[in-house]
């Protein structure tokens, strides 16, 4: 019975590659919208109404929930009401307004998840101001290149991030009219900023401003653009990703839609824990999804390894994470199991074989086996607040072994996604309670239509079986363009598809995988992205190096690489340390490979690398990568998949 379900409907069919062009897949596209796409709810076209809406139907709900310090330690959470976000969200309006803000302006937020960020996006919604958030895991100079590019005039900034903004070095501050703390500014930065010319307000200044100077609101249209979010490129400078109101409200419609299909629904009294940065697309859209169903969202407290803390005092009830978080959960959870007696342990590996066999078999999650839930699994849940219903794993491919575990034993849906900034989120979900989704990144999503394009240098052919190839996107929640860079914007669209650069593979049953990168530009599990080709280049100038593969993926935080040694310096090195050996049994010595991680560092210190591009593990090579153990084509370009088969057991 399971094996017939099908989960996506094709509706047209591929077509093999002439002329110099690439073959293409069938086109695939949700159940849902096999006649076409849905009509969207006309009273949901902007992400304003959305909220203003909502404030309506469920003016005393709580909206946003943080946890207040108070001496030095982190207290319960308190709530702001809908209705009482919207009044601040008013004051903020009026303020910005007062300030000299038309529609149409640019205002940029930087910091930390907190209400303050939602109420000065929700403030640039009902101005039709766009939003463009600001952050710094891009790299230093990012903040500064943002500010430049989408030529903001006005930030909204949390206080520890004051100091980046008026860093000399962030040169772009200087085109900025006003800062306004999500709290306060110290002193020496109020001077500062005055110095500059900026003016400066603190939260509570801000709204008093806004109070005195009541301003008529002034909507966006469907068409006004929303958000301009910027994104790591291969190389070179952030990619500012315009998304309109129009896209991000159908969006939110489509999820509507898609939910609505399931027996658990979706209510007022869900709880969403927000610890993924708001900057990024995953955490916001999440978020504009509960404001228009009128549920909660509460921050965590800003320290990621206390996050079981903010669970425990929080009790959501959906969690979207990265792998890497769902890792750390996995592991918590292992580890707990060791410390168990061998009986004890031998019962949960029973009940959990008992439950999944039942899972296997098609049976729900809550029905498989209410008594391994009683004897085992409930203590797993109570470990994860007690109310958890859906898990969302998104940003890079979650493990099967750890998705698998998590869906026997935390007593709730896990499912994964896939999409980009420039889908608006996830073009791609899984079902619910469907085991065949294990390792899988979903079936299209509602308003999108997905199809495979032929890689053939790589070998990946969409008329294949199995069928490979780029995965490429197309519908109503696509991206309008990247700002000021209609180049790229040209690059990345042919025939109306966005082409992703991520390599997919079709199943059977209608439900995609991504296996591959086009560019070999990889994201890690904690869904940041790195370039290989670029970090080879860099790190390539190290003097001990005379060439590196460098490794990674994404069921990995870190980097690993094989280094061929330069045969002169390293016997210098050997020199000096009292080694008279060969080059290869230099490279067993683990003394060198200490010297290498070293020089390693110095390299991604000089070059001010961020944290997650530098090499954490080594492996030493006397020989040059050559053509005769295939590991290099004949211009000397890497084989990547060879060079990963060929030095394998470091990888893995």
């Amino acid at each position: 019975m399971e094996n017939r379900k099908v989960f996506s409907v094709k509706v047209e069919d591929g077509r093999e590659g002439r002329d110099g062009k690439p073959s293409v897949g069938p086109v695939y596209r949700n159940l849902l919208a096999k006649q076409g796409y849905p009509p969207p709810d006309p009273e949901m076209s902007t992400t304003w109404t959305l909220f203003s809406s909502s404030v309506e139907k469920y003016p005393g709900n709580r909206m946003l929930g943080w946890r207040k310090f108070v001496d030095g330690k982190v207290g319960p959470y308190i709530w702001k009401t809908y209705k009482e976000v919207y009044d601040e969200v008013l004051h903020v309006g009026s303020a910005l307004r007062a300030s000299g803000v038309e529609p149409g302006c640019r205002v940029g937020i930087y910091g930390a998840n907190c209400p303050q960020w939602i109420m000065a996006m929700e403030a640039c919604g009902a101005h039709s101001l766009v939003c463009v958030p600001l952050y710094d895991t891009l790299g230093s100079g990012a903040v500064n290149f943002i500010i430049d590019h989408a030529e903001v005039d006005f930030v909204f900034v949390q206080d520890i991030k004051v100091k980046e903004l008026l860093n000399p070095n962030c040169k772009s501050t200087q085109q900025l009219k006003a800062i306004v703390c999500f709290t306060s500014l110290a002193e020496e930065d109020n001077a500062k900023a005055s110095q500059m010319g900026i003016k400066t307000y603190s939260w509570t200044e801000f709204l008093h401003m806004g109070k005195e100077n009541p301003w008529e609101i002034s909507p966006p249209q469907p068409f006004s653009i929303c958000t301009i979010m910027y994104t790591s490129g291969t190389s070179g400078d952030p990619k500012g990703v315009v998304l309109t109101h129009e896209t991000m409200a159908t969006f939110v419609c489509g999820v509507d839609l898609f939910l609505d299909q399931f027996e658990d629904k979706m209510t007022v009294d869900d709880v969403y824990l927000s610890f993924l940065p708001l900057a990024h697309i995953l955490d916001r859209m999440i978020e504009e999804y509960f404001f228009h169903r009128g549920a909660s969202v509460g921050y965590y407290h800003g320290n990621l390894k206390e996050l079981r803390d903010d669970i425990m005092e929080l009790k959501p009830t959906f969690l979207a994470g990265v792998p890497r978080v769902y890792d750390m959960i996995h592991e918590g959870i292992q580890q707990a199991l060791q410390e168990l007696s061998p009986l004890r342990k031998w019962i949960f590996d029973a009940l959990y074989k008992h439950k999944l066999s039942w899972m296997n078999k098609g049976y729900k999650q809550k029905f498989a086996s209410p008594l391994a839930d009683l004897l085992a699994f409930r203590k797993v849940k109570a470990k994860l607040g007690g109310r958890l219903r859906l898990l969302l794993s998104g940003g890079a491919p979650l493990s099967s072994e750890v998705e698998e575990f998590l869906r026997v034993t935390c007593c709730a849906f896990v499912v994964q996604g896939y999409g980009l900034t420039e889908t608006c989120g996830a073009c791609t979900i899984g079902f619910p309670d469907e085991m065949c989704f294990v390792g899988a990144v979903g079936s299209p999503a509602v308003y999108n239509d997905l199809r495979l394009e032929e890689v053939s240098d790589m070998g990946y052919d969409p008329l294949g079986n199995p069928p490979c190839g780029e995965i490429c996107v197309k519908g109503k929640t696509i991206f309008s363009e990247y700002y000021k860079n209609p180049e790229l914007t040209r690059e990345s669209f042919e025939d109306g598809w966005f082409h992703t650069g991520d390599i997919g593979q079709m199943l059977p049953n209608g439900i995609f995988k991504v296996i591959d990168r086009k560019k070999n530009l990889i994201k890690l599990s904690q869904g940041e992205y790195v370039a290989l080709e670029y970090l080879e280049n860099v790190y390539g100038v190290t003097p001990i190096i005379d060439d590196v593969w460098v490794y990674g993926n994404s069921f990995k935080s870190m980097l690993v690489a094989v280094v061929v040694l330069h045969e002169e310096n390293a016997k210098k090195w050997a020199e000096l340390n009292g080694y008279t050996v060969s080059l290869s049994e230099l490279c067993s010595l683990s003394k060198l490979q200490n010297y290498v991680l070293s020089e390693l560092k110095s390299t991604a210190d000089k070059n001010k690398m961020r944290g997650f591009e530098y090499i954490k593990g080594v492996i030493l090579e006397a020989r040059a990568f050559d053509m005769e153990r295939d590991l290099v084509t004949a211009t000397l370009k890497k084989k990547r998949n060879n060079l990963l088969k060929y030095y394998q057991v470091m990888c893995a």
